[in-house]
């Protein structure tokens, strides 16, 4: 499995080496009609909450939250040659009265695209995403890690066309897409986390240790739909569609992973800003409940959303 993971990052590697040794090579020949234009930039966003009460008849907790977010990208343009690059990084705790202070919000994602204009709106493309998390995620009493840094780790490696009509919407299709989920934490491998192929049993139905896999490939196509606009003045929607079908198993059951980030910007150093996550992976077991006592009765795969409002200290550069 670790070798089909360094596979995996070689291959990619290739292809952007490829694609960085086009624009090389472009960039020997005199051209007084274009010039190199790299655009670096980012936007960072601390949010802080804080509750206190004092005899108040309504009841409730003091709490204090943080939430910060940064999203920091370096776009390439020459020619006929586009390169974008982007990090995002959200991470947030919460203290509530007499409790540990929780982990809130943890989110990493790389993605990094290569494109070869083929006509005024179309692109060749090869694009790589990467999405993780940094920190452990505990169970309530703490006594388990639920999730972990690359456990799991999702990774798409696709090759197709991208639409860009306009700044603002970028349409990419790739028919040849590889979906990789890597669990880097071998108990959770055995449990079948995040789905992977879970350990094996003995005969008296006990789990073999180490037997359960940390790598789960699929083959299949992928779309990736990117908007970004501003709906009114200092307010901008950031939109990000991913839909991907596994051509080998189920292909009629399309996983999906939305994120819609709405910024409102007060001045220069204050902003607002409301965050919606929804993901939806046939391959994940959501614990269920269905007669509400209590009790985990089944699991399968459910919608999976998240939000997050803040108001906080926020400051962009280019």
């Amino acid at each position: 499995m670790y070798h089909f993971f360094t596979r995996l990052l070689t291959f990619t590697v290739i292809l952007y080496t490829i694609g960085a040794a086009t624009a090389s090579a472009q960039e020997v020949v005199p051209d007084t009609t274009t010039r190199n234009i790299w655009d670096f930039g980012g936007v960072g966003t601390i949010n802080f909450s804080q509750v206190s009460l004092s005899n108040w008849a309504a009841g409730g907790q003091n709490s204090v939250s943080m939430l910060g977010i940064a999203n920091i990208y370096a776009n390439y343009k020459k020619g006929k040659n586009t390169w974008n690059n982007s990090l995002d990084v959200t991470y947030g705790n919460v203290k509530l009265e007499n409790q540990r202070v929780r982990k809130s919000d943890d989110r990493l994602e790389l993605n990094l695209k290569y494109g070869r204009q083929a006509s005024s709106k179309w692109f060749y493309t090869t694009q790589f995403n990467l999405r993780t998390q940094l920190t452990p995620t505990y169970t309530e009493t703490r006594d388990s890690i639920m999730s972990n840094f690359l456990s799991p780790a999702f990774m798409l490696a696709s090759i197709g066309m991208d639409y860009k009509p306009n700044e603002k919407l970028s349409v990419f299709i790739s028919p040849v897409t590889g979906k990789f989920t890597f669990v880097e934490s071998q108990r959770m491998a055995d449990a079948g986390a995040f789905g992977v192929k879970p350990a094996q049993r003995d005969v008296s139905g006990d789990v073999i240790p180490n037997t359960g896999e940390r790598l789960r490939e699929e083959f299949g196509g992928f779309v990736n739909v990117r908007f970004k606009h501003e709906l009114v003045q200092n307010v901008t929607l950031q939109s990000k569609l991913d839909l991907f079908s596994n051509y080998m198993r189920n292909p009629q059951n399309v996983d999906m992973n939305w994120e819609n980030l709405l910024n409102f910007k007060v001045n220069k150093f204050i902003a607002a800003s409301l965050f919606v996550h929804m993901v939806y992976d046939d391959d994940i077991n959501i614990n269920q409940d269905r007669d509400e006592d209590g009790e985990i009765d089944s699991k399968g795969p459910r919608l999976q959303v998240k939000e997050t409002l803040g108001i906080g200290l926020s400051y962009k550069f280019d």
